[in-house]
């Protein structure tokens, strides 16, 4: 059994689907029902006994900074490539952080801490099973939970992925390596740093998922669907 020893957190986007809420407060500071995204992650990660965390800052990092007065152990990183690369560019510049790690993105909400347990049998993503049509990132998986192979343009009757993953010390120096590769040779500065694991390199890992029930985590990608969950954001539909 493996057993996760420090976070990254990646709050560096401009969150473009969430304006005007955005233009000024970064998505992870949003508050929902009274609560900022990113403090439910954090708050998750010490009742799991994780301490040493690290945020990936960008757009208005300044705003993120009361987090290491709040919070000890929590150190902020900062992505200067945030404007012009995806969120590859993140975890690239926390590439030295990658052993023992829990991976996860700052703008969702934590509503089971359970779901952030420190241990783990192999790397690979907190999912959910679906039966409904989602066009999030979907997993097929063996009997055993191993990870077959994913669709990016999504579907139903398997195993959605969410951003929340884990990977031992291993994997973690093999994600190093790719990232270094990936983004300083290829020049592949628009992708996702999960195309790395699921598509570019998928043959040198072997995932399992870790399994979690609908409603443990809530992702909200705009704001017809932070509306649907806080009313006090009605007003800007």
């Amino acid at each position: 059994m493996n057993k996760v020893k420090r976070a990254i957190i990646l709050a560096a986007g401009k969150g473009n689907r969430m304006k005007p809420l955005t233009l000024k407060t970064p998505k992870p500071l949003i508050t929902v029902n009274g609560k900022k995204m990113i403090e439910t992650i954090i708050n998750g990660l010490h009742k799991n006994d994780i301490r040493e965390i690290y945020v990936v800052v960008g757009y208005k990092k300044e705003h993120f900074k009361f987090l290491e007065k709040k919070y000890f152990g929590l150190q902020l990183i900062d992505n200067p490539y945030f404007d012009s690369c995806n969120n590859i560019s993140s975890l690239y510049v926390a590439r030295h952080h990658l052993e023992d790690v829990m991976i996860l993105d700052g703008d969702q909400t934590i509503l089971n801490p359970k779901v952030l347990s420190p241990y783990f049998e192999s790397s690979g993503y907190n999912s959910v099973w679906t039966n409904y049509e989602t066009k999030e990132w979907m997993q097929t998986v063996y009997p055993d939970n191993q990870v077959i192979e994913c669709s990016r343009t999504g579907g139903k009757n398997g195993w959605r992925l969410f951003s929340i993953s884990r990977w031992n010390k291993d994997d973690g120096n093999k994600l190093k390596e790719h990232l270094e590769y990936e983004f300083e040779q290829k020049l592949n500065h628009n992708i996702y740093w999960d195309d790395i694991v699921m598509f570019c390199h998928s043959e040198e890992y072997k995932l399992k998922i870790w399994k979690m029930n609908e409603g443990d985590v809530i992702e909200i990608d705009n704001i017809q669907e932070l509306a649907a969950i806080d009313k006090q954001y009605k007003k800007y539909l």
